[in-house]
């Protein structure tokens, strides 16, 4: 058992730390209690982050079964889209929100990776089993009702898939890769799309369906931007640690971000302290975030990290965008 757990190790550091080890390919003491740390990051943040994506399936499951469903309410985005086929075809639902959204798994491999779209593709997958396996009773058949608490339930469901790393709707990660594409910020893209949805709900169904969907997607707005703590599209992230070279290593080769480079000093005790240090920052988007976090967990724990919302940006690595005036 000791063999296979050394072995696990050797390969897992070996991944993150290549060109690292002696010849006999055995780790030193150091190395094997680093690799034994990155391993236990690793397996606590997937454990978590699956349990955030679990709870926020449930959260809108009942939210679609409980009011969205019998009520014959739609919502924005690619769920939007989906409840609406549902509507007009009489197909499963659970069956529309797999294939839906599998061009935006797509583009979200292409543009934040494997594990984002296994991540993505998972939450998916046991949305879709959720739907087909459970069977939660209508709560109420009053339309502003069910319009306002099934977008709190789904808005909720989708905000805990969010803080574990994944996506049940891919709208936004749509709406991130035309950004770069197109001189738009994220927020009109969203807009545009869900224009089109809710016209299409107004002319298949009827304007008062619409109109009360239209308070879901709000609702599952708000709620969804409340359970990610507030996060706009960007976070600006301020980074001060010893070992600030490997973290800036790690954004720019791992997450593909640039990188501003500080040179300041320390400055906590009682007389302060004058020791010179680099601090990083950078602009990340929010679905990011958890790589970020769990990346720079693994170079240095006790990083001072600074995180805060960011309305706008301009030029960089992030996207491009017009003047606004």
């Amino acid at each position: 058992m000791k063999q296979i757990l050394e072995r696990i190790l050797t390969l897992f550091f070996v991944q993150h730390k290549p060109g690292t080890g002696n010849s006999s390919g055995k780790l030193s003491g150091f190395q094997f209690a680093r690799a034994y740390r990155l391993l236990r990051i690793t397996v606590t943040r997937y454990l978590r982050d699956f349990f955030m994506i679990t709870l926020g399936v449930l959260s809108a499951t009942f939210g679609l079964q409980g009011f969205i469903l019998p009520n014959h309410l739609i919502d924005g985005g690619a769920t939007g889209i989906s409840l609406l086929l549902s509507e007009i075809s009489g197909l499963p639902l659970s069956v529309l929100i797999g294939f839906i959204n599998i061009p935006f798994i797509v583009v979200g491999y292409r543009m934040l990776g494997r594990v984002f779209a296994i991540k993505t593709s998972l939450a998916i997958v046991l949305l879709a089993l959720a739907l087909a396996s459970f069977n939660f009773p209508g709560v109420t058949k009053d339309p502003f009702l069910a319009s306002f608490f099934g977008g709190f339930f789904l808005g909720a469901g989708i905000g805990m898939a969010v803080r574990g790393g994944s996506v049940i709707d891919g709208t936004e990660v749509l709406a991130i890769f035309l950004s770069k594409k197109l001189s738009v910020t994220m927020g009109d893209i969203v807009l545009v799309f869900n224009v089109l949805v809710f016209s299409l709900a107004a002319y298949l169904l009827s304007i008062e369906v619409a109109l009360y969907s239209m308070v879901t997607y709000l609702a599952a707005s708000k709620t969804l931007d409340f359970f990610v703590e507030g996060i706009e599209e960007y976070i600006g992230v301020t980074i001060v640690a010893s070992r600030s070279e490997e973290i800036r290593r790690m954004i720019t080769e791992q997450l593909g971000r640039g990188v501003t480079i500080y040179s300041g000093k320390k400055g906590y005790g009682k007389r302060g302290e004058n020791q010179e240090v680099e601090i990083i920052y950078t602009v990340i988007t929010r679905l990011e975030l958890n790589k970020l976090n769990t990346e720079i967990e693994k170079i240095e724990p006790n990083a001072f990290v600074v995180m805060n919302s960011v309305k706008d940006t301009r030029g960089g690595m992030i996207k491009k965008r017009p003047l606004k005036h």
